[in-house]
This record gives structure tokens, C-alpha cells and sequence, in this order.
């Protein structure tokens, strides 16, 4: 999405994303190391990008050094250097999640307003509320908008724009709990699968999952303490 955005006729920069022998390569930020993180790196750096992976974990990232090859440098994540790294930035992705929560707000303003004209930022997390401040949803019909010369694209659910592959995926992953919660009803089932219970929200006219209540200012209730 990103190569296509960075494309004249999408408003971008002009630049292919792992250029030519001779012509320097797109300059990508990927703003989170986690499954959207090491998915984008994955794609930017097979089409020979250049690559930089901001997290808050050092760990998480001597793990990212270990499993991707290419032009990558990882970093700490620090409002400073998620500004440096923005500032050259031709491609920022944002991919922060914090579970069941809203996505914290990392890229400001004021950083894109020093990102060079046509330039491309993709919140994924812009369906938790983004982690952009200049981001806010838009639909697969209109996905992108400008905001200082730099091209947004926002879409909320963007695995709806390959229904067929992305459908097969979700089913894969939710068939055998929703096969659990039928054969063996709700109670049964969460209190016998602690992966299933972490995913509970309400129960009972109650909240259940924490970041959830803190999020609305609601009470929260531990499912266990009501079933």
C-alpha cells in the first residue's frame, strides 16, 4: 500500500520503494515492532527498502535482528528519535497496539509537518483510535487524504481489501473457539481455556477486560469473580 501510495499519480513522492542500481531506496519507519511490525519490515525490506523499526523493547528488538535480513536498523522508541526518524522518512507505518486498549498517539503534528511533501504515513492502529495525530478513518472506496503535502492512508480494516485471503485467515484462527463455546457453552468454555476467557469484554451487563473500562470510565469487573 505504501509503494502504491508513494506513486506520482497517488499524490506521492515519485519514488519506488527499493529503487534502482544507482538510485537510493525509499527511507520506511515502522512506528512498532509487534505483528503488524515485523509483517510490514518483512514486505519493505524483500521489495529492498531501507528499514527502521522503533519499539520500546530492547529485546523485542535484538529478536528482529535475529529473524529479518536486509537493510534494517532497529532503535529505541523515544519521542526524539520517533521525530528524527519521521523528519526522513519517506514511508512512517504506524503499527502500535496496546491490547483491547486505544492506540497512544506517538507521530504528532508537529512531526509530519517536517516530513517532505508526498511522503506516505499508514496508521494500522488508526482502527484503536491511531497512533498519529493527523490520522483519522477513512474507507477503502477513499482511503487516503493530505495533511501538509503528506499523503494518509487510514483505512480501519485494511485485510477487507483481499476478503477472500483474509477471511479464510480469521476463520482459521476463530473456528476452533467459536467450536468450543457451541459444544460447551460460555461458562464451560471460558473457564477451561484461559486463551478464551483474556478475550471476554462483557459479561453480564458488566466489563470484563480492563483496558477496556479505563478506556470508557467504566468499572471494571474480573470475569472471574462473576461466573
Amino acid at each position: 500500500i505504501a509503494a502504491h501510495c508513494l506513486e506520482a499519480m497517488n499524490g506521492g513522492r515519485g519514488k519506488l520503494l527499493g529503487g534502482i542500481p544507482g538510485v537510493l531506496p525509499s527511507d520506511v519507519v515502522i512506528v512498532g515492532g509487534g505483528t503488524v511490525g515485523i509483517n510490514a519490515a518483512h514486505v519493505a525490506l524483500g521489495m529492498g527498502a531501507s528499514v527502521l523499526i522503533l519499539d520500546i523493547s530492547s529485546d523485542r528488538l535484538c529478536y528482529l535482528t535475529e529473524v529479518l535480513h536486509g537493510n534494517l536498523i532497529t532503535l529505541i522508541s523515544t519521542p526524539r528519535n520517533i521525530a528524527e526518524a519521521v523528519r526522513r522518512a519517506d514511508v512512517v507505518i504506524g503499527a502500535v497496539l496496546v491490547k483491547g486498549a486505544k492506540a497512544p498517539c506517538l507521530v504528532t503534528r508537529d512531526m509530519v509537518a517536517t516530513m517532505k511533501p508526498g511522503s506516505v504515513i499508514v496508521d494500522v492502529a488508526v482502527d484503536q483510535g491511531g497512533c498519529v495525530e493527523t490520522t483519522h478513518p477513512t474507507s477503502h472506496s477513499q482511503p487516503t487524504f493530505l495533511v501538509d503535502g503528506v499523503v494518509h492512508y487510514c483505512v480501519p480494516n485494511i485485510p477487507g481489501a483481499v476478503p477472500r485471503t483474509s477471511t479464510y485467515g480469521l476463520s482459521n484462527a476463530t473456528l476452533p473457539f467459536a467450536l468450543k463455546l457451541a459444544n460447551e457453552g460460555f461458562v464451560k468454555a471460558v473457564k477451561q481455556d484461559a486463551a478464551l476467557a483474556k478475550g471476554v469484554n462483557t459479561y453480564a451487563g458488566h466489563v470484563t477486560y480492563e483496558a477496556v473500562a479505563d478506556a470508557f470510565g467504566l468499572k471494571y469487573y474480573p470475569l472471574a469473580e462473576l461466573i
